[in-house]
């Protein structure tokens, strides 16, 4: 059985996490941003998600420059295709998983 130290643990950790990641949305809903401001914000997402795409599509080794990762940017491609004809981000990671399986199935 867990003790009740693991399940104060546990339970200090989820609201660590809770409080910077749900209660600005909370607040926010509530707040009416200028104009510029909400433009600025459409775009974080964007961003946030490109920089985590390209950190996984190159490696970097200490000293030499960065090296696009051949398979992780191949099965890039489709997922890229699929989302720009269906917006559907389900379909875009279910796209990239099915081909980053299969071309490490066959390569």
């Amino acid at each position: 059985m867990i003790s009740t130290e693991y399940l104060y643990l546990i339970l200090g950790c989820f609201i660590v996490t809770w409080i910077p990641r749900i209660l600005p949305f909370a607040f926010a809903k509530k707040m009416n941003f200028p104009a510029k401001f909400r433009l600025f914000l459409d775009y974080l997402p964007l961003c946030i998600l490109t920089a985590l795409l390209v950190q996984n599509l190159l490696s970097v080794s200490t000293g030499r420059p960065p090296v696009l990762d051949i398979p992780e940017t191949l099965a890039c491609i489709p997922a890229l295709i699929v989302g720009i004809y269906t917006k559907d981000l389900m379909k875009i990671v279910v796209t990239g998983i099915i081909a980053i399986a299969l071309i490490r199935l066959f390569i």
